[in-house]
């Protein structure tokens, strides 16, 4: 059985960090492609952030220079180093893994929990 766990959300100020962790078991994992989302109340899921089995990597232009994605495959973890945080930022954060490269499209077979990232201003 896959399962997808998140963690590392919380409350930040602006112009802060986070990072974000998401550990995988059930599959393997450096043959998936990864990737974070992210909904805001009201809003669609959108993609944030991506990676694909070869390392490759793909950003929202809103987060581009600001948020960096990387994975332990040892570990079979995926991370989202989080900089310079706005208010803008604040939603569930998800991530997700599928054996097929979506990139940021909101397309994979499996799903964690979520995380929520709160940034004041």
């Amino acid at each position: 059985q896959v399962q997808v766990v998140e963690s590392g959300g919380g409350l930040v100020q602006a112009g802060g960090r986070l990072r974000l962790s998401c550990t995988v078991s059930g599959l393997k994992f450096d043959d998936y492609a990864m990737g974070w989302f992210r909904q805001a109340p009201g809003k669609e899921r959108e993609g944030v952030a991506a990676i694909d089995s070869d390392g490759s990597t793909s950003y929202a232009d809103s987060v581009k220079g600001r948020f960096t994605i990387s994975q332990d495959n040892a570990k079979n973890t995926l991370y989202m180093q989080m900089n310079s945080l706005k208010p803008e930022d604040t939603a569930m954060y998800y991530c997700a893994a599928d054996r097929i490269s979506w990139w940021l499209l909101p397309k994979y077979r499996y799903w964690g929990q979520g995380t929520q990232v709160t940034v004041s201003s």
